[in-house]
């Protein structure tokens, strides 16, 4: 079985293809950027996202998105992750958490699916928290500053991507997937 990736982000594609081979399912890599809506929740950017790219790609394919949720800081970044990201990075958000207590933090990612007609929704969440400092250099985004048990994700390399919120809603994907025949 083969399903098509669209990311430009090598690193999660890398990633997706792992676990895809776990499930005999064959994961190509259609790298291309695409506009990606703002909106208020991930759910909804996934669906919009799905919506304008089966316009143009015309056959079945899976999108991701993510974002890192910070619960004293009531959810942010949330959706506005990829922006927030661009603009203040993992330094930002380290000198946003700077004296607060509460570091507890979730990864949500949400893979969407087209089959051609439909739109399927998948979903898989890491809880953590975020560190004191940027740590380790094996991961991307804002691994570097989520701290799941001792390590962050960018310390973790390869065990990452046995807990990591990708791997749940890819998992959950793959078995549906499966199921579909």
């Amino acid at each position: 079985m083969e399903v098509l990736f669209i990311t430009s982000n090598e690193g999660k594609f890398r990633e997706v293809e792992k676990i895809g081979r776990r499930y005999s399912v064959e994961v190509r890599w259609h790298r291309e950027e695409y506009f990606e809506p703002q909106a208020s929740s991930l759910h909804e950017i996934a669906r919009i996202s799905c919506e304008i790219l089966s316009k143009k790609i015309g056959k079945p394919f899976i999108i991701e998105d993510s974002g890192l949720f910070i619960e004293s800081l009531m959810g942010f970044p949330g959706p506005y992750s990829s922006y927030v990201f661009k603009t203040i990075g993992n330094e930002g958000i380290i000198r946003l958490m700077n004296g607060i207590e509460n570091r507890k933090a979730y990864f949500l990612a949400i893979v969407a699916f087209f089959d051609g007609k439909d739109i399927h929704i998948f979903e898989g969440k890491t809880e953590g928290r975020i560190s004191e400092a940027i740590r380790g250099n094996k991961g991307f985004g804002y691994d570097p500053v989520f701290l799941y048990g001792e390590k962050t994700f960018a310390e973790m390399g390869d065990e990452k991507n046995e807990v990591s919120h990708r791997r749940k809603a890819f998992e959950k994907f793959f078995r549906w997937l499966g199921k579909q025949g």
